[in-house]
């Protein structure tokens, strides 16, 4: 059996710099089952010898993290959806409907991209104070519910559905949102999911908007609530180690349960787009 050794070296450079990418992780998860005292052992101890898990998770639990948890699970998934979904309608009309200035006002949608988000900020604190959406769950629901990322890359994905199928849908008396949601919806699957999982965990991970727009403990999300236990727990590693894993946790768990359609989307993409 011949084995191509050029193949063999670039497998193993690339399995040793994967390795190196999770060791942060593994050191974080294995901190967080250790006593204060072994945290710093060298060398390191990966398996702890003497195991304070119990411990350390119902203390990050047993505060205000649970609500926060909440909050965020809440918040993340109901962006998520409302994103997908405006961002799919507003790509299918990109990509598939026809009428007047289509390619003008998606380059003006594109161009808005280039703007930080950052010189926004004021505009819309002074917008939602004006609807009295400071300080609630809903303000950041709504700051969240359009992407002009997400609409790019889902029109991409629906610019390679083949006409003929919404012409048929057409033909057989299906509307336009029939035709969307029955027909060109359901064929960029790994695309939507793809695009969903991103959302999620840009929304779960965002820090900015929560601290701006919330002001009260009880609705803050768990970014926010881990900065609030470093400030009480910062010097204990082995408590911040279990709070972190605990504010990871759903996202390892969305991606292994979508990581096929991820997979499977970003193919798609790389051939379609």
């Amino acid at each position: 059996m011949k084995i191509n050794m050029s193949k063999l070296i670039w497998t193993i450079v690339m399995a040793l710099i994967g390795i190196l990418f999770v060791l942060p992780f593994i050191w974080m998860l294995s901190t967080s089952f250790k006593p204060e005292s072994d945290v710093f052992k060298f060398p390191i101890e990966w398996i702890p010898k003497h195991w304070n898990l119990v411990e350390n998770y119902r203390t990050v639990w047993s505060g205000q993290f649970l609500r926060y948890y909440w909050n965020s699970i809440y918040i993340t998934s109901t962006t998520t959806v409302i994103n997908v979904i405006v961002c799919a309608l507003a790509a299918y009309g990109f990509s598939k409907l026809r009428f007047w200035g289509r390619d003008t006002m998606f380059v003006f949608v594109l161009a808005l991209y280039m703007v930080p988000p950052q010189a926004s900020l004021v505009p819309q604190f002074l917008l939602f104070n004006w609807f009295d959406l400071i300080n609630t769950h809903t303000g950041l629901i709504l700051l969240n519910s359009f992407s002009i990322i997400g609409a790019f890359m889902l029109k991409q994905f629906f610019m390679g559905v083949n006409n003929e199928y919404l012409e048929s849908a057409k033909i057989d008396g299906a509307g336009y949102f029939r035709t969307f949601w029955q027909i060109a919806l359901p064929l960029i699957r790994p695309g939507v999911a793809t695009y969903a999982i991103l959302r999620f965990i840009w929304t779960w991970n965002d820090y900015q908007y929560p601290l701006i727009f919330l002001k009260s403990k009880e609705l803050f999300t768990v970014q926010l609530g881990i900065r609030l236990f470093g400030d009480q727990y910062g010097d204990v590693y082995s408590l911040m180690m279990a709070g972190a894993v605990s504010a990871i946790l759903p996202l390892l768990i969305i991606f292994a349960i979508g990581q096929k359609q991820v997979i499977e989307g970003i193919s798609l993409g790389g051939v379609k787009g």
